[in-house]
């Protein structure tokens, strides 16, 4: 059975931002200032629906699905595209397939002891986030 993610997690570390960006066609002045950000998770989690926000001091990004339906999300406000998304999981994965102009997009959010993982992919780039639970 899946873990529940429930919870608030705080930003710890990442690795590779600037390229991943790179690969999603980000200018450069918008990409230096996202690799300054230190971005907050709240995840709320009940039985097959989830919600995801990113919380920034810039802006937030909330995702809301179902698992396991395909939905078109609008990533205008990150890159200026859509993608049909589906989230499912993959063991203790939860893994995310993002359909759109870029290959290889998506991401999987996992968790060790007390730290959430997120592991970005676009193109052959790898964005990899730890963050911590705190609540």
């Amino acid at each position: 059975m899946p873990p529940n993610l429930t919870g608030y997690y705080r930003f710890v570390s990442q690795e590779n931002m600037d390229n991943y960006l790179r690969a999603l066609d980000i200018n450069v002045v918008l990409r230096k200032l996202v690799c300054l950000l230190k971005p907050d998770k709240e995840i709320i989690h009940t039985g097959d629906h989830m919600v995801i926000r990113t919380i920034t001091s810039l802006r937030d990004y909330v995702m809301d699905f179902d698992l396991g339906v395909q939905f078109e999300e609008n990533l205008e406000p990150v890159d200026g595209r859509k993608c049909q998304t589906t989230v499912s999981w993959e063991g203790d994965q939860l893994v995310c397939e993002q359909l759109g102009e870029k290959r290889n997009r998506g991401w999987r959010h996992w968790l060790e002891g007390d730290r959430l993982h997120l592991r970005m992919t676009a193109e052959d780039e790898v964005c990899v986030q730890v963050f911590q639970k705190v609540k």
